[in-house]
Parts: C-alpha cells; structure tokens; sequence
C-alpha cells in the first residue's frame, strides 16, 4: 500500500541521513585541529553545514520518492480503473457525460455496479443494468441502511449493504454529497489503495457542482426576466480577484454589451514564477454562448490546479482539452478563439498558444521609445474543426517593465461615426506606447477613455474585455 511504503522509504531515508551525519561528524570533523589551527567554533559551522546538505538532499530524495511511489500505485493494477474513472469524471458536466463514464469504465473495465440516487426527490438515476443493482431487495436494504439526511462522505460497505469501519472487508463503496448517494459494488474493493478515496471523493463534489451550475444557467434563461441573475451566474465563472504574484501586476476590466456575454478571461498562479493568464471570446451571444465560457473557464482552471500541483506544464493540453469540452456539448456553431499564456518571471519570457486571437501584444521600452511586439495567432479556432496534430507553443521574451496586454474584439473593433475601427487608427497605437509606462489599472483606463472618444459615446455593439500585466 501506498502509505506503508511511503513510511518504510521516509523511514529509510531518515536512517540513511542520520548514519551519515554520524559517520561524517565522527570520522572528518576531528581531524580538522590536526591539520590546521581550527577553533570549536569552526567544528559546530561544518558539522552544521553538513547537516542542512545531507537534510536537503533528504528532503529531494524523499520528494521524488513519494512522487514516483504514486504514480506506481495510482496507475498499476486495480487502484488505476479509479484512476481512470477520476480522470474521465473531471470532464463531465452533465448526467449523460457522468452515466457514459461510469458505463465505460465502472462497469465495462472495472466489472461493478452502480446506484445513483438523488435522495432530495428520492428518484434513482442511474442503476446498472445486472441482477444486483436491479433486485427489488437490493434496493429495500439500501433505502432501509441509508435514509434521506446521511451525512456528506465516503463509506466502506460490506456484504449486507452495510457500513464497515476497515477497508479489507469492504465490498462496495458509497458516496454522499449534496443529499445524493453514489454506490459503487465491487468484489475486489480491498484491492483498491486508500490513497485514492480522497480524490475519487473530491471530484465526485465536483461533478455535482459543475452540473449544478450549468443546470441552474439552463433553467434561469427559460424565462427572460431572469437574465440578470443568469448574468451573475456567469459572472461566478470569472475571477472574482485576480492574483497578486511577486513580480507581475495584473488588471482587467470586463463590459458586457447585455446582460451575458461569450468573453471570458482568467489568471491563474502556477506557482511563485510562473503565472496562467487567458482571454478569450465564444462565438455568438445568448445562453449557449454563456455555456461554453463556462465551460471554457472551469475546463483551464482544473487543468491549471494540475499543474500546479505537479509543477508541470502543457499548453497544448489545455487547448486539446478546451477542444473536446466543446465539441462535446454539441451545440450548433459554437466554438472560441483564444489566447493562453504562462508568464514566466524567472526565466524572463511568456509561453503561449494564440488560437486565433488578433490583438494581444507586448510593449516594450527600447531606446528609441516603446515599441509593440504582436503574439501572434498560431493555432487555429478551438471546438468546431480538427485541430493540428503540431501544435506549437510559441515564446516571447519579457524585459522588466514590459506590458502584456490582451483584449477582445470589443476593443479594436470599436466604430467612430465614419465607420473607422479603433485598431486601425495611429491613436489607439500611440495610447498603447504611451501608457506603457504606467499600471496597468491605469493603463485600462486610458484605454476606456479611448474607447469612449472613438465612439462618441455611442452605445458598443460588442463586449469589452481587457487583461494587462506588467512584469517587474
């Protein structure tokens, strides 16, 4: 099991660490006064040193350690199904998507059986179609062991359809969350590792919320009156306060044109250096338009919280996965364009996929001025066509002071009375070089101001979002 082994090599490693010190200390200190004039003082510095290395060098060993011990327990023999079945579920976010995973995997692969049970209607939703979910019995006991108020969990179920405290006789498994109850029956439950529970547990939560969300965006647009609370709905899917890292300031700015709106942006810390910023804009208007930027935003933020928590990095997947999210919601004519970066303040340079997005550009001091360098687009519009086999993560570098600034549509297509786009007047350029050198807040509101100008202020006619950081 994943925790006995994690304790013997930690047990292993501290042995290893404390031998060595002893036998350092012991053989190489003394001999210190022998050869040179050395004081007491001199013998406590390097017996120190000595103890922090070899306590670093614990410390990486056991960290690679525990992180290969994982992926050999998470992804070998019959803890790896769950494994599959946890990464599937991340990417439900409706009862079709949750029942077409669970028959895949649960009972196709893994050879279970499964009840779901919404306890608020006391209705079964799903029940796997064998003889032990389909028993009038089996369903009598389940009702009778576990009432409608069980509390929020993950439990070991035995022989009898019952709650047991250890995991060697467990048969099954019961999830509980937000009154609805998820059985899982397996024979060889005792195989699975306990490591595993937490996750499973963690993600089932978050299905239910994502879908409860996306249900409750459904049934709010049925009746026009409640566009407004649709609209904060939305809303909920965009950062409610951007981060604050070390050597990057971010500002945004978001308008718009009714009520729900296709735009969506985000920023995201991966960790001290390196930064997650996107924005984006979903075809169309309306309620499909304000599902997929939900879907968009949820789909990056789990994938950010993976590499964040495994420190890794991968663009790529994230617009491949952004791709199949869409497609698989099967709405007509839906798809996004949109920009995702890793800021990078360590190595000094953005990491970023342009999917077809025309404005984001840098600006940056040199000796004759500001000067503005564009990122261009080099992937093509995501969810509706095949998307390249290569695509490429393209590299910008970054100079301290450098503003990033990423906009949608809104803002380069606003019109002045004679039918002149903002983006292609010597002005909105001059604006941009001008307020480089200022914050970011600062420079979206002379980009506002400009905005307002160019139009006279005449009404939009599309939404306006903005994204600046500055680095340094």
């Amino acid at each position: 099991m994943y925790k006995a082994r994690r304790r013997f090599f930690l047990v292993l490693v501290s042995c290893f660490i404390v031998a060595a010190f002893l036998f350092i200390s012991i053989s190489l200190v003394p001999r210190f006064p022998l050869i040179h004039n050395y004081d007491f003082l001199f013998n406590v510095v390097v017996v120190t040193a000595i103890l922090c290395i070899l306590q670093l060098l614990g410390e990486m060993a056991t960290a690679g350690i525990n992180h290969r011990l994982e992926n050999n327990v998470l992804y070998t023999k019959e803890t790896a199904l769950l494994t599959e079945f946890i990464d599937n579920l991340r990417f439900c976010y409706t009862l079709d998507d949750f029942y077409e995973v669970i028959g895949k995997i649960l009972e196709e692969k893994a050879d279970c059986s499964v009840f779901y049970i919404d306890r608020i209607k006391n209705y079964v939703l799903y029940n796997s179609p064998n003889k032990l979910t389909s028993s009038p019995d089996t369903m009598k006991k389940i009702e009778m062991n576990f009432s409608a108020d069980w509390k929020s969990g993950l439990y070991y179920l035995g022989d009898n359809f019952g709650v047991v405290s250890s995991y060697k006789n467990a048969r099954g498994l019961l999830l509980v969350n937000d009154r609805h109850q998820f059985f899982i029956f397996c024979r060889y439950t005792r195989l699975f590792d306990v490591v595993i529970y937490p996750r499973l547990f963690e993600e089932f939560c978050r299905f239910q919320n994502r879908m409860n969300t996306i249900t409750a965006l459904s049934d709010i647009a049925e009746l026009s009156k409640e566009w407004e609370q649709l609209a904060e709905t939305q809303r909920a899917f965009l950062p409610q306060h951007l981060p604050f890292p070390e050597k990057l300031d971010l500002a945004s700015y978001f308008k718009p044109l009714v009520n729900v709106s296709g735009d969506y942006y985000s920023a995201l810390e991966i960790d001290a250096d390196r930064t997650m910023v996107m924005l984006g804009d979903v075809s169309g208007k309306g309620l499909a338009a304000a599902l997929v930027m939900g879907l968009v935003t949820n789909t990056v933020k789990i994938l950010a919280d993976e590499m964040k928590s495994k420190q890794t990095e991968d663009l790529v997947g994230v617009i491949h996965a952004v791709d199949k999210a869409i497609k698989g919601m099967k709405l007509q004519d839906k798809y996004t364009v949109l920009f995702i970066g890793i800021i990078d303040t360590k190595k000094m340079c953005i990491r970023y996929i342009n999917a077809s997005m025309s404005d984001p550009v840098v600006i940056t001091q040199s000796p004759e001025g500001h000067r503005i360098k564009p990122l261009s687009s080099n992937c093509s519009i995501v969810g509706i066509i095949d998307l390249d086999d290569d695509i490429k993560v393209a590299e910008q570098r970054l100079f301290r002071g450098d503003m990033i600034f990423m906009s949608s549509d809104g803002v380069s297509e606003v019109m002045n009375a004679e039918g002149v786009e903002l983006g292609n007047t010597k002005i909105f350029e001059e604006t941009l070089k001008k307020s480089a050198s200022k914050t970011p807040r600062e420079f979206i509101k002379d980009i506002t101001a400009l905005i307002s100008e160019h139009s006279g202020g005449e009404k939009l006619r599309d939404d306006v979002t903005m994204l600046v950081a500055k680095v340094g």
